[in-house]
């Protein structure tokens, strides 16, 4: 299933779009506000379009806003024009936490934690539905820039189709292959290949830079363009495998998430051998 747009009208597109390219113009873009390419255009408006916005991102935000409280950008619209997405949404106030984080008392960020660890609860308890498997909240191809570079991922109908991907096809009756050859690997496919329980709703990227805050209240969750319905641990392995300018996160990771270190040890596998960067 493709995903829609919101409030994609003739006028939204034509308005923001240009206001977009007027705002990123060489010439004037050294005075204006942005955050990489989301430009703040207005005062409570910021408009997203990278080359790996999509229309699911603003979609997996519509989705959080109306099943849980969780704090995420309201989408006014969302549209693609000459084969690029355009997400105009809410302006969220507050810094990200690698703002000073390193710079806060232990009782300061022990409550933006506890805080987190309760948006993160939240959002795996939003019931998958009957027949998804691994995909994007519209069901279709999911989105995560580690993930090896191909044209698309999936959707995939379970999580062990998604895993045999993962592992480049290689099929499971290799479990019993040589050690020496590939050591961890026959672990990591009968780790793929076990019984798994129904995917989870996923932020994909929770690093200290996607999440807001003033003072010690967070404010914010953004940048949802890897969210989708993702295996169990995928959260936890994803937080921990941090932006490499963002290595004190890892610290942080197992006070709002579940550690799981046998996933991590696996993950860790499946990168060696199949990794991403």
């Amino acid at each position: 299933m493709q995903p829609q747009g919101i409030n994609d009208t003739l006028l939204n597109r034509l308005l923001f779009r240009a206001i977009y390219r007027l705002m990123t113009n060489k010439l004037i873009r050294r005075w204006v506000n942005h955050r990489g390419r989301v430009v703040f255009a207005f005062p409570r408006l910021c408009i997203k379009s990278t080359g790996f916005t999509t229309l699911a991102e603003a979609q997996a935000m519509r989705f959080v806003s109306q099943n849980t409280t969780i704090p995420v950008p309201h989408v006014h619209c969302a549209f693609k024009l000459k084969g690029r997405v355009y997400i105009v949404m809410e302006r969220i106030e507050g810094r990200d936490l690698s703002i000073g984080w390193v710079q806060r008392s232990e009782e300061s960020k022990a409550r933006i934690l506890n805080q987190l660890k309760f948006i993160m609860e939240e959002l795996r308890s939003i019931p998958p539905p009957e027949d998804v498997g691994i995909a994007n909240v519209s069901g279709g191809p999911i989105y995560d820039q580690r993930l090896p570079k191909k044209s698309a991922w999936g959707p995939f109908s379970s999580i062990r189709e998604f895993h045999t991907e993962l592992r480049n096809g290689i099929p499971a009756s290799d479990v019993n292959g040589d050690e020496t050859v590939a050591p961890g690997l026959n672990k990591l496919i009968a780790f793929h290949e076990q019984e798994w329980p129904r995917p989870v709703f996923t932020h994909g990227d929770l690093s200290s830079l996607n999440v807001l805050a003033q003072g010690d209240k967070i404010t914010g969750i953004i940048d949802w363009e890897t969210a989708g319905w993702m295996p169990p641990y995928w959260e936890y392995t994803s937080a921990w495998h941090v932006n490499p300018q963002n290595m004190f996160w890892q610290q942080e990771v197992d006070k709002f998430l579940t550690p799981l270190p046998y996933e991590l040890e696996m993950e860790i596998i499946r990168r060696k051998y199949f990794g991403d960067f």
